[in-house]
């Protein structure tokens, strides 16, 4: 017989917002994870918010995973294998795995958007180095102005 495999604690039921770390990507742009210490190798997803400041940009980057994008507010454009996509609140995309894109404020205030990848272990390759970092690590940090 093996032995069981060792569970994580669950989740707490509730996520508030003092209880999360955020990571400051630079230039205004903050990133709010909701996958918590519970996460492991068995969870198909991770998942969390990003706000930008106005007039700010995640520079152009793909993942080992696909992606989902929801804009909840602001004003969006959205560049994903060369093509350009005004969002929306209530907007979504999808990028493939592999896939070069950015997104950008588009507009005068805030944009929030929530993100869900495909994956745990998320990596981020910088299209223009071509720097490959593991997601939200202390190296993944790179925002600058639109």
């Amino acid at each position: 017989m093996s032995a069981a495999k060792a569970q994580p604690a669950p989740p707490s039921l509730v996520l508030r917002p003092s209880e999360i770390d955020v990571f400051a990507r630079g230039n205004g742009v903050e990133t709010i994870p909701f996958v918590g210490k519970w996460n492991c190798a068995d969870d198909r997803v991770t998942t969390g918010m990003t706000v930008f400041a106005a007039g700010t940009q995640i520079p152009m980057h793909s993942h080992n995973v696909e992606e989902s994008v929801l804009v909840f507010s602001g004003d969006a454009t959205a560049v994903i294998d060369g093509k350009s996509f005004d969002l929306v609140a209530g907007e979504a995309s999808w990028v493939p795995a592999g896939v070069p894109h950015c997104f950008i404020n588009a507009g005068a205030g805030p944009l929030t958007i929530y993100w869900v990848y495909g994956g745990r272990d998320v990596t981020r390759t910088l299209t223009e180095t071509g720097e490959t970092f593991e997601h939200l690590s202390d190296a993944d940090r790179g925002a600058r102005p639109a």
